[in-house]
């Protein structure tokens, strides 16, 4: 046994792809024979990882030795790498088809979520704009929460909060989105096209997505990925100093 363990301890970067391939045969198991698809697997696996992170650390599960492989398979390196290849699927003929209606999606859904972060961190009771402004960029992608918390100055722990508001958000657009696909209507390239944009978490959008047709994933995960570059100049250039002027006056 003693050996077993140096050779995962060795090789933690495979042991991390072993890890998160059992945990997405499980989690498919259990979306697919006990919940009869009604929450998509992918959903599930974000779940349980969230679980697993709190056996952890500051840095999660990666604290413990035999899974720091997870440092680097969890990291912004390969996860941007899974976007752009997520995006290379796109056709561009279809995202031409798009238009107008993919370009204002972007703006109306980065707007529209950063107005509800807005309305729940002051129902919370902040009133401070930078962390006002912090929690509803997180809101619009736990990505965007810590750029425009670093900008603004606001405290570590505001910003874990916005990355907190992000993660949560990916499990709702994950599961809620299967659950009324037939009131939300995305059946064509353009329609998840606009759904990208509108709700902006790459992660959310794609397990949605994957969930009613993954030959739609890859135009939803374009357009969710523009979003997260159009929130991360609006939300702490444009939003923070007019929420700051309202606030003030």
């Amino acid at each position: 046994m003693d050996a077993v363990y140096q050779m995962f301890l060795k090789n933690g970067f495979v042991l991390s792809f072993l890890v998160v391939g059992i945990i997405m045969l499980l989690t498919q198991f259990i979306s697919q024979k006990i919940l009869r698809n009604k929450i998509p697997g992918v959903a599930l696996a974000i779940a349980l990882g969230l679980v697993l992170a709190s056996f952890g650390g500051k840095t999660g599960i990666t604290d413990i030795p035999l899974f720091s492989g997870m440092a680097l398979l969890g990291g912004s390196m390969l996860r941007d790498f899974a976007i752009v290849s997520t995006a290379y699927g796109a056709s561009i003929v279809e995202i031409k088809k798009a238009g107008w209606v993919g370009v204002i999606s972007l703006f109306v859904g980065v707007f529209f979520n950063f107005i509800v972060g807005v309305a729940f961190a002051m129902l919370f009771g902040y009133a401070d704009p930078g962390d006002i402004a912090t929690l509803a960029s997180g809101t619009c992608t736990f990505i965007v929460g810590p750029i425009t918390g670093n900008a603004v100055g606001a405290s570590s722990e505001i910003i874990t909060l916005s990355i907190a508001a992000g993660v949560v958000k990916v499990l709702i657009v994950s599961v809620a989105t299967p659950l009324f696909k037939n009131i939300v209507g995305i059946e064509s390239k353009t329609s998840a096209m606009v759904f990208g944009g509108v709700m902006g978490t790459v992660s959310g959008v794609s397990a949605a997505l994957a969930s009613i047709n993954p030959k739609l994933v890859p135009y939803g995960a374009l357009t969710a990925t523009f979003y997260t570059g159009v929130a991360a100049i609006l939300c702490p250039s444009v939003f923070y100093p007019i929420l700051k002027w309202i606030l003030m006056q």
